[in-house]
């Protein structure tokens, strides 16, 4: 009796043994599952719009959400400060206080007020990417200005006015004197400011050229076409309008309501819209940018810097197009506007 009471301690220990290791097993496995689950850490990004509304700003933020949602993980917020560079610093400091943030997307109305808060942001260990405007003082360079930036996706305004300068000596072609109408977006505000410097140097290579016109279009159709139509009526012999794409758009709009086929247009901007009436011939020639590939590259950047620390060299997308990214009727067909105009 005592024989078989002895084997049957055995097989009952030797069953409590296994299960035991079973559900050390079991154990293991959901502490690995539970350990895995914990690596796919939540990243919580602030996106500083210029201003939402605007058809080039969309596109950009557009293209920088889908970089997120295909990453995963990544959870967006955005602030639109509608074209206000105090707002935008009110939303820049609410973020860097709310402790909530990893990262910081910023598309500057006028990059220098916000450098100090930003330089808050990456002393708390913030990572701040830079996209669309220049971040600093010096508007004739795409490079970093701000130490402990983990990206910037930028063109530079001075190369747009000296790009634009140059077309539009060749749109005079041989008129003399060849009247200009400049239409600013913002006069006196960077980038607008630097663009027009540049422009003025450039335009001053062809003794017959001279601005006759300037005013505001705050990158409204609407409000570039009242402009153009009241300067047609003061300026009978004008021979070519200087704008943003939307300034263009106006421009062409009270072109045509005064049937005036003799005056050119040339643009910045490469819409969709612009590259389509450079192509027909309706505008002289545009100077691209590329809002989206900046959204996409800027979103990148700071999923880089968030996940491993480590900071991205600048990029400028317009160096590496086409005719130094000059659109003409010869070469649109080239060219794939990111913006709808």
């Amino acid at each position: 009796m005592l024989k078989n009471r002895s084997r049957l301690i055995t097989i009952v220990m030797t069953g409590v043994l296994a299960l035991s290791t079973a559900g050390i097993g079991l154990v293991s496995t959901a502490q690995a599952a539970t350990k895995h689950k914990a690596k796919a850490k939540t990243y919580n990004v602030a996106y500083l719009s210029y201003g939402v509304a605007n058809s080039y700003d969309a596109p950009m933020l557009a293209a920088a959400k889908a970089v997120a949602l295909t990453t995963g993980h990544i959870n967006v917020t955005v602030f639109d400060s509608q074209s206000t560079d105090t707002i935008q610093v009110s939303q820049l400091q609410d973020v860097v206080n709310s402790k909530k943030y990893q990262g910081i997307i910023v598309q500057p109305i006028y990059g220098q007020v916000l450098i100090p808060e930003i330089k808050v942001a990456i002393k708390k260990g913030i990572k701040v990417v830079n996209i669309d405007q220049i971040l600093g003082t010096n508007y004739a360079s795409d490079q970093i200005e701000v130490h402990g930036l983990s990206g910037n996706v930028v063109f530079f305004p001075s190369k747009i006015g000296a790009q634009l300068a140059a077309q539009t000596i060749a749109a005079c072609g041989t008129a003399n004197p060849c009247k200009v109408a400049l239409v600013h977006n913002y006069t006196g505000y960077e980038p607008d400011s630097a663009i027009t410097t540049a422009y003025d140097a450039g335009l001053a290579k062809d003794a017959n050229a001279s601005i006759v016109a300037q005013g505001d279009g705050f990158y409204t159709p609407s409000t570039a076409l009242t402009f153009v139509a009241d300067t047609l009526v003061a300026q009978p012999s004008l021979n070519v309008i200087v704008g943003a794409d939307q300034d263009c758009e106006g421009a062409q709009a009270a072109l045509t309501s005064a049937k005036n086929t003799s005056v050119k247009l040339v643009c910045y901007g490469a819409s969709a819209t612009g590259i389509a009436a450079v192509k027909s011939g309706a505008w002289f020639s545009d100077v691209a940018q590329e809002p989206a590939t900046e959204g996409e590259l800027g979103m990148l950047d700071l999923i880089k810097a968030m996940k491993t620390g480590k900071g991205t060299k600048a990029q400028n997308p317009v160096a590496a197009l086409p005719n130094n990214g000059i659109v003409t009727a010869s070469n649109a067909s080239k060219f794939s506007g990111e913006w709808p105009g």
